[in-house]
């Protein structure tokens, strides 16, 4: 019998007004474990990212996988939050025997699957997906932060802050903003508001 392969799952992005909802999925090595995993916020940024290198050297299979900004607005974010998740189950190197994803629901996938609150905190093969997700989804917002300079990007990594929205309102609703979001959508509607 070999032992089981449990697959942790976990997303980042779910709040921000912008960007790709990034989900990963990690099969860690039990022969191989990795100190210091745990729920990728209470990690400094230095820290996630050297965790991120020992994740894709060390763990028998990751995939990272995201849903659109489209997407997002098509399903809404719940939904595009799944999708993300069972894609990156699904492009994992090898197919595990059970999948753990955080949180409360869990997507529709042909795998044993379950739910867990706080899993990033209990579970380190969620928290290792934790970590492979926020380092993702910080990356594309640095990128584009380059791009788009304007918005401040890398600073808040698109979450809804004061400074964020204020830029919004001055240089306008670029293509990667989720439109369903309310913040988004109120200044989207009502544009001559913010004109003056």
């Amino acid at each position: 019998m070999h032992p089981e392969l449990l697959c942790g799952v976990d997303e980042a992005g779910r709040g921000p007004l912008c960007g790709s909802v990034v989900a990963a999925a990690v099969i860690l090595n039990p022969d191989s474990p990795i100190e210091g995993l745990t729920d990728s916020k209470k990690l400094s940024e230095k820290r996630r990212e050297h965790l991120a290198l020992i994740i894709r050297e060390r763990a028998l299979s990751w995939a990272i996988a995201e849903a659109t900004v489209e997407e997002i607005d098509k399903l809404n974010i719940l939904h595009a939050s799944m999708l993300a998740m069972k894609r990156a189950v699904e492009a994992l190197s090898m197919r595990p025997d059970r999948v753990v994803v955080d949180g409360n629901r869990c997507p529709d996938i042909a795998l044993p699957v379950t739910a867990m609150v706080k899993g990033d905190l209990l579970e380190p093969a969620i928290s290792a997906a934790s970590i492979l997700a926020k380092t993702e989804r910080d990356a594309q917002m640095r990128a584009l932060d380059r791009d788009f300079p304007q918005y401040g990007l890398a600073g808040h990594k698109g979450y809804p802050t004061a400074a964020h929205l204020a830029a919004i309102r001055v240089h306008g609703i670029a293509p990667f903003y989720r439109k369903s979001f309310g913040p988004v959508r109120a200044i989207w509607e009502n544009p001559s508001l913010f004109d003056e």
